[in-house]
């Protein structure tokens, strides 16, 4: 699933190409991934003009004269600036310059259109590059939770998913299944600071290619090649040597070496 990284990159894509930009009509096929009446909502899209392309979280908000159009891209979904169509296109913004084109082949991903932001994106918690290390600690002292699951928790912070749990963990020196409330003051400060490197790592790689993500003009990120845990199983600590576990936190996989992290 694209995290914060990868939407952000989408969203920095998009903005040049249709700020601006006038939307004359809106093909809306994919009934699982519309929320809401589809006519209804291409009735509403069209001769909207798009002001603005913004990100909160894991959505990205394109601001209109009147409105908000709201895109969670799920596991699969590719916004692509005139992109080319397929049996996965669920969605065609037809522009007064080019178009945008959804498309979703797990279709687990969300269109929204609403006068105001969706009242789930208006409820979550900071941005991790802006919340500061006391608001911070604060979240994490409430949570008996795991802190890996407290860091998934998009009401605690928005946009960290779980590639970028796994590595600022990591690289923070702390178990993810240490309860988010028992970490003392370094340790939570060694989450925050590593958190907000890595995530700002991997938006100048591009964000991180696993599978079938993209930006909307179509190229992959490399953040991948930088990965220390994630998707390491087995593999060698590039710290100390000792082979990355995979365990479960909270029904997720999660990567982490048994060394390192304590």
């Amino acid at each position: 699933m694209p995290e914060l990284p990868e939407v952000e990159t989408v969203v920095r894509t998009l903005r040049p190409a249709i700020v601006g930009r006038r939307i004359l009509n809106a093909e809306l096929t994919g009934i699982r991934v519309i929320v809401g009446s589809a006519r209804k909502t291409a009735d509403a899209l069209a001769g909207r003009k798009i002001v603005a392309v913004e990100r909160h979280g894991k959505f990205i908000s394109i601001r209109l004269d009147r409105g908000f159009l709201v895109i969670h891209l799920g596991m699969t979904g590719r916004l692509l600036i005139d992109g080319a169509l397929s049996k996965w296109t669920h969605a065609i913004f037809t522009l007064d310059r080019g178009s945008l084109v959804y498309e979703d082949p797990r279709q687990f991903g969300r269109i929204e259109y609403g006068e105001e932001l969706p009242a789930r994106v208006a409820a979550l918690g900071p941005e991790p590059l802006e919340v500061t290390l006391e608001e911070f600690s604060r979240r994490l002292k409430l949570r008996k939770s795991p802190v890996k699951a407290v860091l998934l928790n998009q009401a605690v912070v928005r946009g960290v998913g779980n590639i970028y749990a796994d590595e600022a963990l990591f690289r923070a020196g702390v178990h993810p299944k240490r309860l988010a409330s028992s970490l003392g003051a370094d340790r939570v400060e060694r989450i925050y600071l590593a958190m907000r490197e890595v995530l700002t790592e991997a938006i100048e790689s591009r964000g991180s290619s696993i599978s079938n993500y993209v930006d909307a003009e179509g190229h992959r990120g490399s953040f991948q090649a930088a990965h220390r845990v994630y998707q390491r199983t087995g593999e060698p600590c590039v710290n100390c040597g000792a082979a990355i576990k995979r365990i479960l936190v909270g029904q997720r996989g999660t990567h982490y070496c048994p060394k390192c992290q304590r």
